[in-house]
């Protein structure tokens, strides 16, 4: 199971910085095209999708190598239990959230299934609204990683962004 999720993580890592790349080509392509009197319209479009898709898993990659911001001014002046304490209430919180997530970003792609992508009609709107619940989902799974890690004692106690 670890290596599946190690895998995943760099399939997250590969496709957040290829759709980045390809966000910003198709920006620059568009204004090129405007510039040259011939303007694609579609690539600011097709960008918005890829930066939807983009941000759930750079927010995974981040909460997975612990590079999200956090405030601890006062957490880390409190006992050890304490803070313990707070961190799997922290990734309660958070599960919890990303659970709702999930189930109001399924339903959203849901009813958003007929209506098409910036009027284009073979591109449902559903492909920028499944972001939401694929993307909590991802998150959901490194937040109750981290979780079963803090319990076991493997992973030093840090006090999670919200």
């Amino acid at each position: 199971m670890k290596a599946f999720y190690d895998f995943l993580g760099k399939v997250e890592a590969v496709l957040a910085g290829t759709f980045l790349i390809l966000m910003v080509l198709l920006i620059v392509a568009g204004g090129v095209s405007r510039m040259t009197a011939d303007p694609i319209n579609w690539t600011g479009d097709f960008a918005t999708c890829l930066f939807a898709w983009a941000c759930f898993f750079c927010a995974d990659v981040a909460w997975r190598r612990d590079a999200l911001m956090s405030v601890d001014l006062v957490v880390e002046r409190l006992p050890v239990s304490v803070q313990k304490l707070f961190v799997y209430l922290n990734y309660v919180l958070i599960s919890l959230f990303l659970i709702f997530l999930i189930g109001a970003g399924s339903w959203l792609s849901y009813i958003s299934r007929a209506r098409t992508f910036q009027g284009i009609p073979e591109i449902s709107y559903s492909w920028v609204t499944m972001s939401l619940p694929v993307g909590a989902a991802l998150l959901l799974v490194t937040t109750l990683v981290k979780m079963r890690h803090a319990a076991l004692g493997h992973a030093q106690v840090q006090q999670p962004a919200l």
